[in-house]
């Protein structure tokens, strides 16, 4: 039913749209421009300002770019198979800082599910990716580093970035989880001089040490494809692994929150490298300047989202980070999710004033992620028209 010209005028709000992406379906981008243009038909006198987010996964490249300038490049690196692949990473304005997603050379999602086998994935193009940026002049590198494929501890990386590994035989292993309890000696002699003074932060929102029931392997290892005895396998070569480690750089960095994180490679950033693990939103949001344009803009209301909302948006996640700025600055924000999953009610104690799911009605998952934008459009109406009634005089 369409709204009166007069209901229309009464909702003259200024808005502020702060989504992340809904993973394999609309990316922030696209939430920002159906949210808008949802708002936009039944309540033309609104001002409405995009924000297209993320917090260290997917689409964080794509943010930062549109969001701040820059440029896009691509390199040539192996994805986690050993085949070649061309990555993309984000360069800054100043031409001196780049933003990668560690996905792009080592995620899951490039590797089929039937091929899917942390003992023989490496995280090499990962550091094929940082060498190219470094080799273009960037002298810090921003990473997010969810969902990868590997668990080889890092070694395909430092690998790529000129660490030598070698057997008891003297022989130099290529950085697959599955050599990890071959390693016997580490040598730095091929590193580039200039690897030491780049400054790597690290998007990571995972608290897991390195080894142990609560590490890199148990944890993560069975969704990549290991089953129980190549889990015990990869454990074992994980813990010999972090002792060769530690006796060639002298760091005890295996029990450190987040050195589990991404198979390993938060482990190996912090042994090997100058780096610093941040969390995803707080790194992310700094970047791109969120806090400064919420406290400046004098917003009435933020609406922001994430493809599903549930106890793990509570720790670092896109959506939590927005509550908590809104409640900052008393600002309404509302989330817009593809579903709500166990403890989300939680994010009410946080600054979060209101959560939609975007479906409707009964419909499988397929059909969910194909339409998402028509169920967005109708979900963010919905609200509107709900405020537009309860602000009309």
């Amino acid at each position: 039913m369409e709204m009166s010209s007069m209901s229309k005028s009464e909702f003259r709000k200024k808005v502020l749209i702060a989504p992340d992406s809904f993973k394999g379906s609309i990316s922030a981008r696209e939430f920002c421009e159906t949210a808008k243009a949802a708002i936009a038909e039944i309540a033309p006198e609104c001002r409405i300002d995009t924000l297209p987010l993320a917090d260290g996964g997917e689409g964080t490249v794509a943010a930062v770019i549109y969001n701040v300038g820059g440029k896009i490049r691509e390199c040539q690196v192996r994805n986690p198979l050993g085949e070649a692949h061309v990555a993309r990473y984000g360069v800054l304005p100043d031409g001196k800082t780049a933003i990668m997603e560690m996905a792009e050379a080592a995620g899951l999602d490039l590797v089929p599910p039937e091929r899917r086998n942390p003992e023989q994935t490496t995280s090499y193009g990962v550091g094929e990716m940082i060498l190219d940026a470094i080799e273009h002049g960037c002298r810090e590198i921003i990473m997010g580093i969810g969902g990868s494929a590997t668990n080889d501890g890092g070694m395909g990386m430092l690998s790529a970035l000129g660490y030598q590994f070698f057997d008891e035989n003297g022989n130099e292993l290529s950085g697959h989880g599955q050599e990890l309890g071959s390693v016997c000696r580490i040598a730095g002699q091929k590193v580039p001089a200039g690897l030491g003074s780049v400054l790597f932060r690290i998007a990571c929102d995972v608290e897991n040490p390195l080894v142990g029931k609560d590490g890199a392997t148990y944890i993560y290892g069975p969704q990549k494809g290991a089953d129980s005895e190549a889990l015990d396998r990869l454990e074992s070569g994980m813990k010999n692994y972090a002792r060769q480690v530690e006796s060639f750089t002298g760091k005890k960095e295996a029990a450190a929150a987040g050195a589990g994180a991404a198979g390993g490679l938060g482990f190996a950033f912090l042994s090997f490298l100058n780096c610093r693990l941040e969390p995803g939103f707080q790194l992310i949001s700094q970047v791109i300047e969120v806090e400064r344009k919420i406290a400046t803009e004098n917003y009435d209301l933020i609406i922001t989202g994430e493809g599903q909302m549930n106890r793990q948006t509570l720790f670092g996640k896109l959506p939590n980070g927005i509550a908590l700025l809104g409640k900052k600055y008393s600002i309404p924000v509302i989330a817009v999710v593809g579903s709500l999953g166990e403890d989300y009610e939680e994010l009410y104690n946080r600054g979060l004033s209101a959560a939609f799911s975007i479906i409707n009605r009964p419909v499988t998952l397929e059909e969910a992620m194909r339409k998402g934008n028509d169920f967005l459009y109708q979900a963010v109406q919905n609200i509107i028209r709900l405020l537009i009634c309860v602000n009309r005089e």
